[in-house]
C-alpha cells in the first residue's frame, strides 16, 4: 500500500481523508499549512501528495511550483483540492503542475479511486523498462531521467507536459486527438477536462517554440515534421 502525505488546513476534511486511505491501507501523515508539506515530502517521499490550494502560509499552487522545480520531487504525484469550482481555477491547478484535482465539496469514494488512478499510473512508469533517448530537431527526450532538452538547454517540463512532448514528437507530422492525448495523459478514468490538453500545450510552447506543436482545428495537435 502506499504513503499518503495530506496537506489540508481543515482539521474535519483532513480526518475523513485520513480514515478512508487508511481503511483502504494507506499509511497517511497530515499536515496544516505548506511551508510543513513541503518539509514533509522533501523528508519522507510519499507516493501521493493530497494538497489543498487554500493553505496557509505557502498556498497550494506554490507547493506544487516548488516540487515541480526539484528534480527529487518533480515526479511526485499531486492530487489538489480546490474550493474554487471555475475552470480557470481548476485549469490553473494543471498549469502548475498537480496531476489531478477534486473541488469541493466532493465525495471521498471519488477522491480515493482519484488517488487510486494515481498511484497506478506512477507505479506503473516505474517499472517499465527503460526507453531509449527520442532527438526530433532541436528537442531530445530523455525518458529515463525525466528530462527534455531544447537547443541543448534543459527545459523544466511539469509530468503531464513531458508526457505529452514525448508522444507527439515520437510521431511527427501525426494528429492525435484531444481524446487521445487525454486518455495518455489521465488513463481512461475519465475525471478532467478536455481543455487539460490545451493548456499542457499551452505552456509547453511558450518553453519551447510556438510553431512545434501545431493545432489541427477541430481535431487536435501534432508535432511539426523537421525541416
Amino acid at each position: 500500500m502506499a504513503r499518503i502525505l495530506v496537506a489540508e488546513d481543515d482539521p474535519k476534511q483532513a480526518e475523513l481523508i485520513r480514515r478512508y486511505a487508511v481503511a483502504e491501507g494507506h499509511t497517511v501523515a497530515v499536515v496544516g499549512d505548506g511551508g510543513a508539506a513541503l518539509d514533509a515530502v522533501r523528508r519522507d517521499r510519499p507516493d501521493l501528495l493530497v494538497l489543498d490550494v487554500m493553505l496557509p502560509g505557502v498556498d497550494g499552487h506554490d507547493v506544487t511550483r516548488l516540487l515541480r522545480a526539484d528534480p527529487g520531487t518533480a515526479a511526485l504525484p499531486i492530487l489538489m483540492l480546490t474550493a474554487r469550482a471555475g475552470e480557470d481555477d481548476l485549469l490553473l491547478g494543471l498549469d502548475v503542475g498537480a496531476d489531478d484535482y477534486v473541488t469541493k465539496p466532493y465525495s471521498p469514494r471519488e477522491l480515493m479511486a482519484r488517488g487510486r488512478a494515481l498511484l497506478r499510473r506512477h507505479a506503473a512508469a516505474e517499472v517499465e523498462p527503460a526507453r531509449p533517448p527520442l532527438r526530433v530537431g532541436e528537442v531530445e527526450v530523455v525518458p529515463a531521467r525525466h528530462e527534455v532538452l531544447f537547443r541543448g538547454a534543459r527545459v523544466d517540463c511539469t509530468p503531464g507536459e513531458f508526457t505529452l512532448v514525448e508522444l507527439l514528437a515520437s510521431e511527427p507530422g501525426r494528429v492525435f486527438t484531444r481524446d487521445q492525448l487525454l486518455r495518455r495523459l489521465h488513463g481512461a478514468e475519465g475525471f478532467v477536462s478536455p481543455r487539460t490538453v490545451d493548456v499542457h500545450v499551452a505552456n509547453l510552447r511558450k518553453k519551447l517554440e510556438p510553431a512545434l506543436v501545431r493545432t489541427v482545428h477541430g481535431v487536435g495537435y501534432a508535432w511539426a515534421v523537421p525541416s
